[in-house]
């Protein structure tokens, strides 16, 4: 666990770690903390427990566990835990999709330079032109748009955008294929593409025709304007 509390830390996230369930149970009751993640392997009474009281005392707080059982005993729903081995960026990709309605704040219309997508009525325009994307690939750009010049790696896509529904060794074309469908919807001719490979790394979708993303307030009809 040092080496994973290591590893959110070097990503920017403040860890409070302890190797105690009846000690995370008290750490994970202060209000300031916004994720419990929880390794089932934890010393009785165990991490299933610390799962099950946390639950009771904070309902809303996101709660991730660790496991190595693959036959899905704990409760909750595949959300509530990932399998053992995984990758960091599989791990921080879980934590943003938990904590993401309580750290951003909520808009009904996303703006990147000349790009715009309405969370509302679910449509996008790039300048006065209207794009049709089906529901996963507004999820794809929606995800991009909320991360602007950041590199995205295919796990941390996988995990927001298809909820781990998917396994990434198995899979490792699905991400490609819709990135490449998005890009070719956005892109204007002559004009660079909002979606680069990162070779090695993932994509970065970098706003087109400004550097600023900027998130707006007010929704916008389904036409251009």
């Amino acid at each position: 666990m040092r080496v994973l509390e290591r590893g959110l830390q070097a990503h920017g996230y403040e860890v409070l770690g302890t190797d105690s369930a009846d000690q995370a149970i008290i750490v994970a009751r202060d209000p300031a903390i916004r994720c419990a993640i929880v390794d089932a392997s934890l010393p009785p009474p165990g991490g299933h427990v610390v799962q099950e009281r946390l639950r009771a005392d904070r309902p809303q707080l996101p709660v991730l566990t660790l496991t190595s059982s693959q036959n899905g005993a704990l409760d909750g729903g595949p959300g509530d835990y990932l399998h053992k081995p995984f990758a960091l960026e599989e791990l921080i990709g879980r934590i943003h999709a938990k904590t993401r309605d309580a750290n951003e704040p909520r808009v009904t219309t996303l703006v990147a330079g000349d790009l715009r997508l309405d969370l509302l009525a679910r449509c996008a325009w790039r300048g006065e032109r209207l794009i049709d994307l089906p529901s996963r690939e507004f999820a794809l750009l929606e995800y991009f748009m909320r991360h602007p010049e950041r590199v995205l790696s295919r796990q941390a896509i996988l995990a927001d955008v298809w909820g781990y529904h998917y396994d990434p060794e198995s899979d490792s074309n699905l991400v490609d294929v819709y990135v490449r469908y998005v890009r070719n919807k956005i892109g204007e001719p002559g004009s660079p593409a909002p979606i680069t490979t990162v070779r090695g790394a993932g994509y970065r979708f970098d706003p087109p025709g400004t550097a600023i993303s900027q998130p707006l307030v007010q929704s916008a009809p389904c036409r251009p304007t």
